[in-house]
């Protein structure tokens, strides 16, 4: 009997602590950028630069994800060098793209391409 009353107060302040952790955990936001579709057409890797930090590295369908303080992030992609031909880095530092976030947030984007070089576009969850 002694047990059992036990285990039922323990159970009953697990349930009265969850919502103080969840609470504490919300003061960041998640980042995550993504290469799983063929829409940047290089088999180089390609690195996620955080202010201007060199935070992640992408092959072809690989993603990472990032637990950042809210508030406003300077993102920048770049060809890295490798073992690949052609996969050089050119002279002239790439543009990089702000994105905001909130505590909370789940955001995520998708590497993209156009004529000026690589960008980040954002893309849908799919949980």
């Amino acid at each position: 009997m002694r047990w059992s009353a036990l285990s039922l107060f323990g159970f009953i302040s697990l349930f009265a602590a969850t919502p103080s952790v969840h609470a504490a955990g919300e003061d960041y936001g998640v980042l995550i950028i993504s290469r799983e579709r063929l829409e940047v057409a290089t088999s180089c890797e390609i690195g996620v630069y955080i202010h201007d930090q060199l935070s992640a590295r992408l092959f072809q369908e690989q993603s990472t994800s990032f637990n950042l303080p809210p508030g406003t992030v300077s993102l920048r992609l770049k060809l890295l060098p490798g073992q690949a031909p052609g996969c050089n880095p050119g002279m002239l530092a790439p543009g990089s793209q702000n994105v905001t976030l909130k505590a909370g947030d789940v955001l995520k984007f998708r590497i993209a391409m156009t004529q000026e070089g690589m960008y980040l576009k954002p893309a849908a969850l799919d949980y």
